[in-house]
């Protein structure tokens, strides 16, 4: 008797809120060869919009994007989608206060630039 394989879990999908276009383009493609899914958005408003179009496991967001900033950006997702996502702010912003801000915000994970990407990608694999 031949047994299959059991069936392989989706991949994690991650939306990337990030204006400058090159560090957008290296997180999707550092992220889509490590086994992920993701979709990007360039501004906080876009960012909002495919977060609730798409319902992202996890979304990392840059604090200083045009629109809405990062904090408005995670305080809108967390009302409208509480738990159901995950959040990652990735900025170059790295002073205390800016860690209180963005865990008064809502954010789970904060990773200043240049991300450690062994830290991401750990922490985007616990979230599986």
């Amino acid at each position: 008797m031949v047994t299959q394989p059991p069936p392989r879990a989706a991949p994690l999908h991650v939306l990337v809120i990030e204006d400058y276009a090159d560090g957008r383009e290296t997180l999707r493609l550092l992220l889509e060869l490590s086994g992920f899914r993701v979709d990007s958005a360039a501004s906080g408003t876009e960012g909002v919009e495919k977060a609730l179009a798409l319902r992202p496991h996890a979304a990392l967001v840059d604090i200083g994007l045009p629109g809405l900033n990062g904090y408005e950006v995670a305080r809108e997702l967390r009302r409208r989608l509480g738990d159901r996502i995950h959040l990652a702010a990735c900025t170059a912003y790295g002073q205390p206060e800016d860690i209180d801000a963005a865990e008064a915000a809502g954010f789970d994970k904060y990773l200043v630039k240049p991300v450690n990407t062994d830290e991401l990608l750990t922490w985007l694999r616990s979230l599986a």
